[in-house]
């Protein structure tokens, strides 16, 4: 999710928008609309044209939301100490995949190391496909600048010293199916070249958008897993945003929402981890000021139950609120706008400068920093980590970093209701947060060898 960065006052949040697939040259089937599908603007308008990022309070008082960087992002999933004993990441790759790209994605990540003192990193930029040359006037492709940009940017803010791999796909991901092989090949292209540990995907289409899902016919779904069968062969970690649409989703015109619990894939999917979305509450120095909570404003951390995916069994320990279904999201990560990310951007000549963003798409990215943590740690690749997470979340969960998120918020959307941040798991945000000092460690130990 990506603030939206016209108009003269607060915070915007987009939703990250939804998928679509067809293979270069044909047509999409017909039960799948030609949708362009943007990242979706939601709520207010934001901040343009910021020249510096501003203090909490500053953002408080000029738009009443809380803003952070990534000094207070280290300080409260307790980073630091990780990094005085050199994990960094170091040696290890995480790859991120989104349409179109952005051409000042180097350019903006120096600016960001620079301003909060930290090492930059070479981002290693993959074009799949004939992708367009980038134009600033097209609404599509800027919204997925954004969100390439506040990728890139958040995982390096995590995983300072992991070398970053951007693929940029032809076409744009809409609700349906046209767009994902594309995304799925190059995927599957990069883990048979052995080029990354981890992949980032803050991309999600409603399951019941998927043609043959209103006939019980998820073939079309099952037929684009073969990325993740590789990644899962090949001990690569894959993780996807549960989306913002809360306990439902957008449907395929990609603007209005399911008016019933719906969820989404790649996230759903048992060989993906899914991330959802947690609001942090942090003082300036980073600390945590109160207990997280779920993310709900301009957007809610997705999660629910799966309809097309039963219950795999690294989550039999949770069968009591996942049900006979997959459930989503598995960990969360920072996701609120009022608690957003400060991002540099000066993709769109109009509007360089700085903007908070928000939204699961930006808690995944944070969390590939932390698998990249592990791997390092590891001296290997942790892989498909979900045994591995259910177990660390088991047996001694605080000592293993694995940290509740129970203050009874919700992630209730759209008129639907969702579901509540209780003791334990529950499907708000999965098994919790991390405390990254704890978790790495424990994931580098729990993971398998690859």
């Amino acid at each position: 999710m990506h603030i939206a960065r016209t108009g003269l006052g607060v915070a915007a949040a987009t939703a990250v928008a939804a998928l679509a697939v067809s293979a270069p040259g044909t047509a999409a089937p017909a039960a799948v609309p030609h949708t362009l599908a943007v990242p979706a603007v939601a709520g207010h308008t934001l901040v343009h044209g910021v020249s510096s990022p501003l203090t909490s309070e500053q953002c408080q008082t000029k738009w009443h939301i809380n803003c952070y960087t990534p000094l207070q992002y280290r300080t409260a999933y307790d980073l630091n100490a990780l990094y005085r004993k050199g994990v960094t990441g170091k040696g290890r790759t995480i790859v991120i995949v989104d349409s179109y790209g952005s051409p000042t994605v180097q350019h903006d990540v120096d600016v960001y190391s620079k301003q909060f003192g930290l090492p930059s990193t070479k981002v290693k930029v993959v074009k799949w496909g004939h992708v367009p040359a980038f134009d600033p006037k097209n609404s599509d492709m800027t919204g997925w600048a954004g969100e390439t940009t506040l990728d890139v940017e958040m995982a390096h803010a995590v995983a300072p010293a992991a070398k970053i791999v951007v693929v940029e796909t032809a076409v744009s991901e809409t609700e349906g199916t046209t767009g994902l092989p594309e995304m799925m090949d190059a995927e599957k292209y990069l883990i048979d070249h052995n080029v990354g540990d981890v992949i980032s995907q803050s991309f999600g289409a409603t399951e019941n958008t998927f043609p043959g899902f209103d006939k019980g016919d998820f073939s079309s779904i099952k037929k684009l897993r073969y990325a993740f069968q590789d990644a899962n062969r090949k001990h690569v970690t894959v993780l996807a945003a549960s989306g913002d649409g809360g306990a439902t989703d957008m449907k395929l015109d990609g603007k209005t929402y399911y008016d019933k619990r719906v969820n989404s894939w790649p996230s759903s999917d048992p060989l993906v981890t899914s991330i959802g979305g947690t609001q942090l509450h942090l003082n300036d120095k980073g600390e945590r000021v109160k207990p997280d909570s779920v993310y709900n404003d301009y957007g809610a951390g997705g999660g629910g139950q799966s309809h097309v995916f039963t219950r795999p069994s690294f989550q039999n320990g949770v069968k009591g609120k996942v049900g006979a279904r997959r459930g989503t999201p598995d960990i969360s990560m920072s996701a609120a706008v009022n608690g957003g990310a400060w991002i540099y951007s000066s993709y769109d000549p109009t509007a360089v400068g700085w903007d908070v963003s928000g939204g699961t798409s930006e808690a995944t990215p944070l969390f590939a920093g932390i698998v990249a943590l592990a791997d390092q740690a590891a001296g290997h690749r942790v892989g498909n980590i979900q045994q591995a997470l259910y177990g660390l979340y088991a047996h001694h969960a605080k000592a293993n970093g694995v940290v509740d998120v129970n203050d009874g918020t919700n992630n209730s959307y759209q008129g639907v209701t969702g579901y509540q941040a209780v003791n334990g798991y529950d499907l708000a945000t999965g098994v919790g947060t991390v405390d990254a000092l704890k978790f790495v460690p424990a994931l580098a130990k729990a993971g398998r060898h690859g």
